[in-house]
């Protein structure tokens, strides 16, 4: 899935650990359904937080939850 959007195979591991943290996080607070499907949304985020910099998993993981449900927030106001 990640190598088919042109990651390095350096940061195919770390996107993988943060999508994972935050994916966990969130389908445990309700906020995504606990399947085993992707989240297009939650990923792009993490792309995109990696794209501008962010190497700590952690760090990244973090900043994906507060920006995913900023904008599941929005949504819901919208």
């Amino acid at each position: 899935m990640l190598v088919e959007r042109g990651f390095q195979a350096m940061n195919v591991e770390l996107v993988s650990d943060a999508y994972a943290i935050a994916a966990n996080y969130l389908r445990r607070s309700g906020a995504i359904p606990d399947t085993l499907v992707t989240n297009e949304c939650l990923l792009e985020i993490i792309v995109r937080l990696l794209q501008h910099g962010e190497l700590n998993k952690i760090r990244l993981a973090n900043k994906a939850i507060a920006r995913f449900e900023a904008q599941a927030e929005a949504r819901a106001v919208a």
